[in-house]
């Protein structure tokens, strides 16, 4: 008997990797995760070895293949972004990776940068503004603060083009990546801006640009041996995380909103035509032709991990369950989520956290519930902000962990009014880098189509008897972070 023709997808996350083996009809065969931690050396900055991320890869793939009689025909990663790894020539690293819009430390090169270049001309060629989801800044960071580190600097790697660079060898970013590294890259010109590039990081060389979907060269024997992967089998592109993420449940149609609940929640609206805004991300999209408004919120699912610490470690179904039986509202309990500042739409790094309402008569359910709704309400807002923008929302497409169990997504459709498409495989990112890998290696197979893959699970629709209450509350929401913004500027200088 042959063995089956399969792919494999992996995704580098912020809490962890994981990956996939799927045959080529989308059934995942296998399936291996690899934990790790950031590190925050401080306050403002969150980094990571990307040394783990090719250890990661190989540990993984070793167990994906361990004990199977699957045949590989080909590989797609992923990961999280825009980080910025700065290697020597040789793709060593000579820093630890500063990762995407959680690591806020780059204001002053944020406001340098603005100056010398024209904050308006920024969002002019480059589609967004600069904040702190903005590659850019940070490699001006690294030159301004250690410049031994960036005098060796010749290469520059996202989490997906680094595991490209040690499966094949090439040197490359995708588009979507590139157009997150404002203001290096031409949204218009889809290419990077080089009076920019040499602004900011001339000795680094540009990697090639491609897109998420193409082939950008095969596995070498080198690469084989580390990994048990067969040598010669093509690898693509791949991207970010999110956009990888929003391939796997089939939101990348023009009028589609792509939900990622993760660690950080991460919104992804596919457009007809470059929009530029200064509150949200303009970006091109996955694929050629393609172009996205894109909006992040700093913390998530990492509001809820930390409330779990807090409370001793119960498992997520007990807090979820507390959480069903707090009233909507959370009793009278409001949360703003900007534990690690805040990045769309109000684009404050310094933001804080904030819990109103507190009696000593509130529970943890109460506690966790005003959680996952401060997080709607943010959701909310940045619905609000794409359609500012000259977005447009036809549905709603949600993934991720937090599409688990009911609750949060039920809250979310309540809170904005709009129902959530929820595909049959929530998996992720590696899902959706499976997938392109099986479209790469077999493109006219009829089965590797994702309405056969993936197809719609279940829609969870809003509950319209709490539209009144969760109204109320919104307005409330928004008055709160103005109320208080002074006061969580000078609480995060103290920090």
């Amino acid at each position: 008997m042959s063995p089956t023709s399969a792919v494999i997808g992996v995704d580098i996350g912020t809490s962890s990797s994981k990956g996939v083996l799927v045959d080529l009809a989308g059934n995942v065969l296998a399936s291996a995760t690899r934990e790790h931690q950031v590190q925050r050396p401080h306050s403002g900055q969150v980094e990571m070895d990307g040394a783990i991320w090719w250890d990661e890869f190989v540990a993984i793939t070793k167990d994906l293949l361990d004990g199977g009689d699957a045949e590989v025909i080909a590989v797609g990663v992923s990961g999280m972004g825009p980080c910025v790894l700065l290697t020597d020539d040789a793709g060593t690293p000579v820093r630890p990776a500063i990762l995407y819009g959680v690591d806020t430390r780059a204001g002053e090169q944020i406001d340098r940068l603005n100056q010398e270049l024209g904050a308006d001309a920024i969002v002019q060629r480059g589609g967004s503004a600069l904040s702190s989801q903005a590659a850019g800044p940070k490699i001006a960071w690294v030159a301004d603060n250690e410049p031994d580190a960036f005098a060796r600097a010749r290469k520059f790697f996202m989490p997906s083009s680094f595991l490209v660079h040690h499966l094949t060898g090439a040197y490359v970013l995708d588009h979507q990546s590139a157009s997150q590294s404002t203001p290096l890259y031409d949204t218009s010109a889809a290419a990077w801006y080089q009076p920019w590039w040499d602004a900011i990081c001339p000795d680094i060389s540009q990697p090639q640009l491609c897109w998420s979907d193409d082939v950008v060269g095969t596995v070498t024997a080198e690469a084989a041996a580390e990994t048990g992967l067969p040598q010669g089998i093509p690898v693509v592109c791949g991207t970010i995380d999110a956009w990888s993420e929003a391939i796997s449940v089939d939101a990348h149609n023009v009028g589609d909103l792509f939900l990622m609940y993760g660690t950080t929640l991460f919104m992804i609206n596919t457009v007809a035509e470059t929009l530029r805004h200064n509150v949200m991300w303009g970006t091109v999209g996955a694929f050629d032709g393609t172009r996205n408004l894109a909006g992040g919120m700093a913390t998530s699912g990492a509001i809820t991990g930390w409330l779990r610490e807090l409370y001793g470690d119960p498992d997520y179904g007990t807090l979820v369950r507390e959480a069903g039986e707090s009233a909507p509202g959370a009793n009278g309990l409001l949360l703003l989520p900007y534990f690690a500042g805040e990045r769309t739409p109000i684009n404050d790094p310094d933001a804080r956290g904030v819990v109103a309402g507190l009696t000593l008569s509130h529970t943890r359910g109460d506690l966790y519930r005003a959680a996952l709704e401060g997080t709607a309400f943010g959701v909310r807002q940045n619905i609000e902000a794409f359609l500012d923008a000259g977005g447009r929302i036809d549905r709603v497409v949600a993934a991720g962990g937090g599409t688990q169990g009911d609750l949060w997504t039920q809250i979310v459709s309540d809170v904005t009014g709009r129902p959530q498409e929820l595909r049959r495989t929530s998996i992720g990112a590696s899902y959706g880098m499976a997938y392109l890998a099986a479209k790469a290696a077999r493109p006219d197979d009829a089965a590797v189509t994702l309405d056969r893959w993936n197809p719609v699970d279940r829609v969870v629709q809003p509950n319209t008897e709490l539209s009144e209450r969760y109204q109320r509350l919104y307005e409330l929401y928004q008055q709160l972070y103005p109320a208080t913004k002074d006061i969580q500027h000078a609480l995060a200088e103290m920090q």
